[in-house]
């Protein structure tokens, strides 16, 4: 009987660390979310809209750049670059691109000295942005007290393309809307992948909007690409109903 009161207490010293061990409950884990990539919007306050458009991303020789644009109405309110070459000259250049844009409320700005190639791909990117801006809806508050065909005015916007004209450089092709009889946008359907025609392009869109008509002069350096985009405009115009 003596024996076995130490193995009992041998037996119970063995099993107070089995009490003392509490498995742990913790099952917490930590998830890494990413935040979402951020996408066009279109918001509004005061009667005022603000839509933000991306323009495409150009290919370069110094690297892929796209721009950003956010329209108040019909405005250019801001731009952002959303890619860029990485390079002192590109960095130097955007800010005077950017100033030059709100300034102009256009794409028809001059190159910066030094980064003529990220200035060309800069304008292609922002004047894609400037076509695919939709339309600005602002005349809906103000046609309360003019309610007399809201359609009509819908009805007289026509989008009319011209004939594809083929040239030494490359096919040209323009797209004309028009508000009644007013030339209101063009936009290029087909045009040579030149770097002299993607920087004449806007300069010829906006003497188109000047004139309101085909009687616009060539851009120097471009002249062929000139010409074929007075006739595929000129084909537009007559072609309108």
């Amino acid at each position: 009987m003596k024996r076995a009161i130490p193995v009992l207490v041998l037996t119970v010293a063995g099993l107070i660390p089995v009490w003392r061990y509490a498995p742990s409950t913790d099952t917490s884990s930590t998830t890494e979310v990413a935040e979402p990539a951020s996408t066009p919007s279109t918001s509004s306050s005061g009667g005022t809209s603000n839509q933000v458009v991306a323009g495409s991303t150009i290919k370069t020789e110094k690297g892929p750049v796209q721009v950003e644009v956010t329209f108040d109405g019909d405005k250019i309110s801001s731009v952002r670059m959303l890619q860029q070459p990485n390079h002192p000259q590109t960095k130097a250049a955007v800010p005077k691109l950017i100033a030059e844009t709100l300034t102009a409320q256009s794409a028809d700005i001059d190159a910066v000295s030094g980064a003529t190639i990220t200035s060309e791909g800069y304008v292609e990117s922002l004047q894609a942005a400037i076509d695919a801006k939709p339309a600005s809806s602002s005349s809906s508050s103000s046609s309360s007290s003019s309610s007399s065909s809201p359609s009509a005015s819908a009805a007289a916007s026509q989008a009319v393309a011209g004939s594809a004209v083929d040239t030494e450089k490359g096919t040209v092709q323009v797209e004309v809307t028009f508000e009644g009889d007013k030339i209101d946008a063009v936009r290029m359907l087909q045009q040579p992948n030149h770097p002299q025609t993607k920087a004449a392009v806007p300069k010829l869109i906006a003497e188109t909007l000047e004139a309101q008509s085909s009687d616009i002069d060539a851009v120097s350096g471009a002249t062929i690409t000139s010409e074929g985009y007075v006739e595929s405009l000129q084909a537009a115009i007559d072609a309108k109903g």
